[in-house]
């Protein structure tokens, strides 16, 4: 079954997403453990959920061995940046230094993540004016 993939996962799919771009392939047994070191989720539901993100196309479904192998079909940084791009134009409405100056001023930024910032920006003026 391949359909176009839906790019906005829900929550518990992007819960799943993250573990499996963490461990790599794994089986629902295997991710359904580690779903439940945070909260209890039913085997059977997570089964569900895979199956559904298989048929989105959100992950791969390896049938060949009697235990199906699941691995993400999606990268991590084009649903990071899909998921932000949404939460930008809803709730700042389009604007990323709005969100930029509420993250900081609600965040203490370390030296270390201030640093990586700046070096961001300088990043940014230069390929502007290029």
């Amino acid at each position: 079954m391949n359909k176009e993939p839906n790019k906005r996962p829900t929550e518990s799919e992007l819960e799943i997403l993250q573990i499996l771009w963490q461990r790599g392939p794994s089986s629902v047994r295997e991710v359904n453990d580690k779903l439940n070191e945070r909260r209890e989720v039913g085997y059977t539901t997570t089964l569900k959920l895979m199956q559904i993100m298989a048929d989105k196309g959100l992950a791969h479904r390896n049938t060949e061995s009697r235990t199906h192998i699941y691995s993400a079909a999606v990268q991590e940084e084009d649903i990071q940046q899909r998921l932000l791009q949404r939460f930008v134009d809803r709730a700042f409405r389009g604007s990323a230094a709005k969100m930029v100056m509420q993250a900081l001023g609600n965040h203490r930024a370390s030296e270390e993540e201030l640093d990586e910032i700046k070096a961001l920006i300088e990043q940014m003026e230069k390929r502007s004016k290029e």
